[in-house]
């Protein structure tokens, strides 16, 4: 049996503009934010995500694969970035066996937590400089809209502490 191809939908000039500035923000963003914390805190924006969320959940411990998953990055990819920041002391890692298995957790260390708190107020300056502030009462339901977003990609939602 053919399979009918459907005819495209294409953006309306609207949505098209609004497309177009999403995708600049998504290219440019990441990269803003990036540059602040490795010139303030020699850290990386991975690097600091992994911190923030180490210091969220209890006992500051998460399983790798855990951390891959809020981060939407491979093991390997997430298993050098804990290494670099294991190497300088903000994170300890630890091979632990369970149910027939080995796993690697990831636990904040004092220096981690230390680093984390000198490097937060630059951060969530430049985020509220650069995100917060241009967008007004807007930003809070440009999360809600966002968060569909995050649903539909299959994403973690979890909540990170102020």
């Amino acid at each position: 049996m053919e399979k009918r191809e459907e005819p495209v939908r294409w953006l309306d000039a609207d949505q098209h503009r609004a497309w177009i500035n999403l995708a600049k923000v998504l290219l440019t963003l990441p990269g803003a934010l990036e540059g602040q914390l490795l010139r303030d805190a020699d850290l990386t924006l991975l690097g600091y995500m992994i911190l923030a969320r180490l210091s969220a959940v209890p006992d500051e411990t998460l399983r790798m694969s855990e951390i891959a998953e809020m981060a939407n990055g491979s093991l390997p990819r997430i298993s050098h970035a804990v290494a670099r920041l294991e190497d300088r002391g903000w994170v300890t890692r630890t091979v632990c066996t369970g149910q027939g298995r080995r796993f690697t957790v990831a636990t904040l260390t004092d220096a981690g937590r230390a680093h984390l708190a000198a490097a937060a107020p630059g951060h969530v300056a430049t985020v509220r400089r650069l995100v917060v502030e241009p967008l007004g009462e807007d930003f809070v339901r440009l999360g809600d809209a966002v968060e569909r977003i995050v649903e539909i990609l299959g994403l973690p939602t979890t909540i990170l502490k102020p």
